[in-house]
């Protein structure tokens, strides 16, 4: 290990943890009977699961808004850089038929 890795790594650990609370997530600890600890367990685990599962829908639905939106933009693009090449075009052709005075 590189000293500036080792260096990372011990501050990393003697760093205090910091408990993260979730809302809707039973402590399980104090429960006294296996049975009652592991359905909390199980209820917390479910729990998880549909967060994820909700957290899943709402960024699938975000990548796909900014999809369209991007998308919609590509077709605006193209109509810009489609109607600057006729306005060059007619340029060119208003230079063509104007002779230049000296």
């Amino acid at each position: 290990m590189t000293p500036y890795r080792l260096a990372i790594f011990a501050i990393v650990m003697s760093a205090p943890a910091a408990a993260q609370d979730i809302r809707g997530l039973e402590v399980c600890t104090a429960e006294k009977t296996m049975e009652r600890r592991t359905g909390c367990l199980q209820s917390n685990i479910e729990f998880l699961h549909q967060a994820l599962d909700k957290q899943a829908r709402e960024t699938r639905l975000k990548i796909d808004a900014a999809s369209r939106e991007a998308n919609a933009q590509k077709a605006e693009i193209a109509a810009l850089k489609a109607e600057i090449g006729k306005l060059r075009h007619a340029l060119e052709e208003l230079k063509s038929a104007k002779p230049e005075k000296k």
